[in-house]
């Protein structure tokens, strides 16, 4: 087993091991147990303003501000001194770099008109071109690509520092498309039109101003859209909930008002979005309105006025297929006289929804498409005119199923052979051709794309991606911890094959836990050359807020029970030191994020637990996430401060004020983004400044540029992945 080898030249980079610094806690004192520690930053008074007047550290939040800028120059200098002086980080960036640059990699594709559609980034365009080819040299062994969009060359030539957000094209011809460009990586984009037959903006074409848009073709002339019209237009959480029709060659203000939802709604904005069949007509106009992070109203928009469908309040709507609307349910809902479970997809008469009578009772008996087990979720669906094609987790690993409506005769199925204990996407489809991409990979496989068509019985391999590391030293498992109320938690351990169960085996536990999202095996190539190759174990926790099993997983840990979630991940790190796997010296964690809930929360709950903590894009100051934008729009998720029963669940685990300098922290490394307009800055900077002031080593690095998303360059992700993993080995490894 290969293991990095520590440069005698690296006394000083062994902080987190054996040695102290200036203002740092000496280890060698004794630590105060966290349930005993004096937290002298705790606010006495929950509410915003007593918060807020405990917070000393408040002025980090100005985003531009000349203190918080000090700061991030300050801590940076250090930070990159400490990371990129170490010799390790040069090979690092390098076979990073190799990594997201190569040109053996899939180009992801999409349907674009007739056509496949990619955008694509390299060493020499790191911001990226938009091109397209057909689907038979795509087969190909020697693709020819026809470049639509040269974004390095429209940024010099615009003098901005423009990142690709994606495009959406009108269907059928999709030649007619909305480009979203963002300035410097952030969730708001600028919107121009772009002719596909010109390859050029169209002269006097729709544009709208930066903003974070929901934006639908409604015809060739005609789009719907919500947007900021102006003061009073925007959430608290800074998205819309008005939405317009905009003519060609209408300005905002003349835009025409269809739905108006409420300047106290929640979540992401009110969005508009157009149904269609597979000739690209339109079937349906709705207007998703939401009242908070998960809980929303479905309108449907026809004949010049919006009426409200009785669907539940959690609900995914996939498509329609005639007069059937098919969605996912996220609650139990009553359905034929009977509670249908959350999790189960269905197909319901939109003119009973729209028209319900004495309840929400829909009579067709085969309305009913999919139901999932108890250890099941439903991923991804795409639909047809006359078929439905399911990808879902079975115990956290990909299956894929396809549902032929057949009317009275109902939702016979067909299952789709996929490589087993992998994970299985669905990626684009195109309604039209009844085709859809899909891709399968895992810890120690790489993808492979291949193309589906509803009325085959096999995947056709497309592409398969060269591995980038050697993963013949490697194997893996999954295992199930016990939480504290009992709860088996599923875990994936990529070891080594030759693993001594003596505790002494560098460790990256990741989790997440939140949102519904679902991490099944993933194939992760520059953590398989920095981290497995050297002789480290990674561990993917599959803890409660995800969706692994579906809402009730979810649920399980929103709000009241978010606790449930950490406790989750300590039943792990835990259940890894039982068995021998690592020990708390050797075991460190990463998330970012809703992940740097989590892992925030660990350090300052569970310590001795860890050596390491790579807390990267951080929720943590809990107690005021919903006062910086665009926080708000996560109160579905995680409770209202604002309300005294709901901050003092907060309270309990909010991480930024339950710092105490009584307790022995693992030097942690904390990161984020200055142009990050989803998850504030703030927060990061004022945990590294809080832990700072109490004499805590820490390193903090502040990028200035790529947003939230770290796709802007992938130069500069390199970069990023190097200081992780420099960080990484430090702690666990020297």
């Amino acid at each position: 087993m290969k293991r990095l080898i520590l440069s005698a030249a690296l006394p000083a980079l062994m902080l987190g091991a054996c040695s102290t610094m200036p203002g740092a806690q000496d280890p060698t004192e004794a630590s105060v147990p966290v349930a005993q520690a004096s937290m002298p930053n705790f606010p006495a008074d929950l509410t915003p303003a007593g918060v807020a007047a405990a917070d000393d550290h408040l002025a980090l939040e100005a985003v531009d501000g000349a203190e918080g800028m000090a700061f991030v120059a300050r801590s940076n200098e250090r930070a990159l001194a400490t990371l990129e002086g170490d010799p390790r980080y040069e090979p690092f960036r390098q076979q990073a770099e190799a990594i997201l640059t190569a040109t053996d990699r899939i180009p992801a594709p999409s349907f674009l008109g007739d056509g496949i559609g990619n955008f694509w980034q390299d060493a020499t365009n790191p911001k990226g071109l938009w091109r397209r080819t057909t689907l038979e040299s795509y087969a190909s062994g020697d693709t020819q690509w026809e470049t639509l969009l040269d974004i390095d060359a429209l940024a010099r030539a615009e003098g901005k520092d423009w990142v690709f957000k994606g495009a959406s094209c009108l269907p059928p011809a999709e030649t007619r498309c909305l480009i979203n460009l963002s300035d410097g990586g952030k969730d708001a984009v600028v919107v121009r039109e772009f002719d596909l037959t010109t390859k050029a903006f169209v002269e006097g074409g729709f544009v709208l101003p930066e903003g974070k848009h929901r934006i639908s073709w409604l015809d060739a002339d005609t789009l719907l859209v919500a947007t900021d019209f102006g003061p009073g237009t925007l959430t608290e959480s800074g998205y819309p909930y008005i939405v317009k029709t905009l003519k060609r060659g209408q300005t905002l203000v003349q835009a025409t008002e269809v739905y108006r939802g409420e300047a106290g709604d929640g979540g992401y904005g009110v969005s508009p979005y157009v149904l269609r069949d597979g000739s690209g007509a339109v079937q349906a106009v709705l207007i998703n309105r939401p009242l908070d992070t998960f809980r929303a109203e479905t309108w449907l928009w026809q004949d010049g006025e919006a009426v409200k469908l009785g669907l539940p309040e959690r609900v995914s709507v996939y498509g329609m297929m005639g007069q059937q609307l098919v969605v996912g349910l996220e609650e139990d809902w009553i359905w034929r006289g009977e509670s249908q479970p959350a999790g189960t997809l269905l197909a319901a008469d939109i003119n009973k929804l729209r028209d319900p009578g004495d309840g929400i009772i829909l009579t067709n008996a085969d309305e009913e498409i999919f139901t999932p087990g108890a250890r099941q979720s439903i991923n991804s669906v795409s639909v047809y005119d006359d078929h439905v094609v399911v990808s879902y987790n079975d115990n956290v690993v990909g299956r894929v199923a396809v549902f032929e409506n057949r009317g009275e005769w109902g939702w016979p199925r067909t299952d789709v052979a996929v490589p087993d204990n992998q994970a299985v996407s669905l990626g684009d489809s195109s309604r039209g051709s009844g085709r859809v991409f899909v891709s399968t990979q895992g810890f120690l496989t790489p993808p492979t794309l291949s193309l589906f068509t509803v009325d085959g019985a096999a995947l056709t391999e497309l592409r398969s991606a060269p591995p980038k590391f050697d993963t013949s030293t490697h194997r893996v498992e999954q295992y199930e911890a016990t939480s504290t109320d009992g709860t088996k938690i599923p875990y994936f351990v990529v070891m080594p094959r030759d693993l001594a169960l003596d505790g002494t085996a560098p460790t990256i536990l990741f989790g997440y836990g939140g949102f519904q999202i679902s991490f099944p095996p993933a194939y992760k190539p520059e953590m398989g050359k920095l981290w497995l190759e050297h002789g480290g174990v990674f561990v993917q926790a599959n803890i409660r807020g995800g969706g692994e099993f579906g809402p009730g997983w979810h649920q399980a840990a929103l709000n009241e029970n978010r606790q449930r979630a950490f406790d989750d991940f300590a039943a792990v790190a835990e259940d890894l030191i039982a068995r021998g796997i690592t020990s708390p010296r050797h075991l460190g964690i990463y998330g970012r994020s809703n992940g740097g809930v989590l892992t925030s929360v660990s350090i300052t709950q569970r310590p001795e637990l860890f050596n390491a903590a790579v807390i990267e894009s951080p929720l943590i100051d809990m107690l005021r996430y919903h006062e910086l934008p665009a926080g708000a729009s996560w109160i579905g998720e995680y409770g209202d401060p604002r309300i005294p029963e709901e901050a003092a669940w907060i309270a309990d685990y909010s991480a930024y004020q339950r710092l105490s300098p009584e307790v022995d922290y693992p030097r942690v490394y904390i990161t984020t983004n200055t142009r990050d307009d989803r998850v504030h800055p703030g927060h990061a900077r004022k945990f590294a400044a809080r832990l700072e002031a109490q004499g805590h080593d820490h390193l903090y690095f502040e990028d200035t540029a790529g947003g939230h998303s770290n796709d802007a360059d992938p130069v500069a992700n390199a970069r990023r992945w190097a200081r992780h993993y420099v960080y990484l080995a430090q702690q666990l490894m020297d």
